[in-house]
């Protein structure tokens, strides 16, 4: 009697028949069968999560009032914004307020469900588009609050609203080739700085095409989050393992939605060169601008795309997943979304209509709220379906 044995990798592989010293190789690949090797786990845990939120509460109808003389003058009937985006209202910090000092908070909530103390943090990342400085990273502040090992890897990482997600999978890398037990992801977006800022341009421009690419600035929130990844080997509660997940770019879009600093109108001919960049940063102001139709159009593309490749790659069908958390934009995203993709609306779980898009903080904040709510159950087949500006998409599956 022989014996068949063999392994497959994406590289290559080894099928043997033993027989009496009779050796029949054959050398099959993961994408001869019709499979990419990639993030597949098999030791990953999402342990917890924290969350910290303002205590303000911004409506959308107190943004429109600030905007009536524009809406007057463009001659646009006021609760427009609602309607376009079924936001009602959003959260503001007070002015002033460390984001940093907001992921720490965070951080502590997610330890606090735990048996994870501070010093086994091996991993701390910070991955919020929101910062105070341009170095060192934010990620310093959050480890030193909370204590973690001298030993441990300490870092931000950005990738617009992708960016706890990445963090993720960074965390989940680590530990699935044993280099640690336990990673911290965190983040902290604001949004009351940049939409008084395209208010006042609003107001000042006065012109359909500033309000229309200044709309998506609206929809904006606040708030932190906290996601601690272990190798579940701190408790006996194996919950919320981590499958794997899959991304696909489409990075010729990059274009279409950008936050960042513009620059005064600067005189550099009267300036001396040396000090021209200096002048330029202290002139400097945040803007945003949001292709909004394009972004959904081609946001879409990407996501049905990085859907089959999910579905593909992990062997599930599309009815066979019981929930999904998406990234919160708006109604129109989510309802043209959940529909290319075929999941019903009822697998869903929202948090945008009170809590506006925060960035990166929204896709993880309401899955720890869907959790608390009863939405998301123990055995629940769960995918994290994230997007970000740039355009990138990454999916994850979760066995909650």
């Amino acid at each position: 009697m022989g014996i068949l044995c063999g392994f497959a990798s994406e590289s290559g592989g080894h099928l043997a028949y033993l027989s009496r010293g009779l050796r029949i190789t054959f050398y099959p690949t993961l994408k001869n069968l019709g499979i990419r090797a990639g993030m597949r786990y098999s030791k990953v845990y999402l342990e917890s999560f924290g969350y910290h939120l303002p205590h303000q509460v911004v409506t959308t109808a107190e943004l429109e009032e600030r905007l009536l003389p524009l809406y007057k003058e463009l001659h646009v009937p006021p609760g427009q914004l609602e309607a376009m985006t079924g936001i009602t209202e959003r959260r503001f910090w007070e002015p002033g307020y460390s984001v940093t000092q907001g992921a720490l908070e965070a951080a502590k909530k997610a330890l606090a469900k735990t048996n994870v103390k501070p010093e086994e943090i091996e991993v701390v990342i910070y991955a919020a588009v929101c910062r105070e400085n341009f170095e060192p990273a934010s990620a310093c502040h959050v480890a030193a609050g909370l204590g973690v090992s001298p030993n441990a890897s300490v870092f931000d990482l950005s990738n617009a609203c992708l960016g706890v997600l990445n963090g993720i999978i960074d965390i989940a890398n680590r530990i699935e080739l044993g280099q640690i037990r336990a990673g911290l992801v965190v983040s902290c977006e604001t949004s009351r700085e940049i939409i008084d800022t395209m208010i006042e341009r609003m107001l000042a421009d006065r012109n359909m095409e500033t309000f229309k690419s200044s709309l998506a600035t609206l929809t904006g929130g606040s708030g932190a989050v906290a996601v601690l990844v272990t190798d579940g080997s701190f408790g006996k509660d194996y919950r919320r393992k981590l499958v794997g997940g899959t991304t696909q770019a489409a990075p010729q879009h990059h274009g279409l939605c950008k936050w960042g600093m513009a620059p005064a109108a600067f005189d550099f001919a009267a300036t001396a060169p040396a000090a021209a960049m200096g002048h330029m940063l202290n002139l400097a102001r945040q803007f945003m601008s949001t292709d909004s139709v394009s972004v959904l159009k081609h946001g879409v593309d990407l996501g049905l795309r990085t859907w089959r490749n999910f579905l593909h790659k992990f062997g599930w069908a599309s009815d066979l997943i019981d929930k999904v958390i998406c990234h919160q934009v708006g109604t129109p995203h989510r309802d043209t979304v959940l529909k290319a993709l075929g999941i019903d609306r009822a697998k869903d779980y929202s948090t945008y209509p009170y809590l506006g898009n925060i960035g990166t903080v929204s896709l993880p904040l309401t899955a720890a709220l869907a959790e608390e709510r009863g939405f998301l159950k123990p055995g629940d087949r769960v995918g994290f379906l994230g997007i970000g500006s740039g355009l990138n998409c990454l999916m994850l599956g979760i066995d909650w």
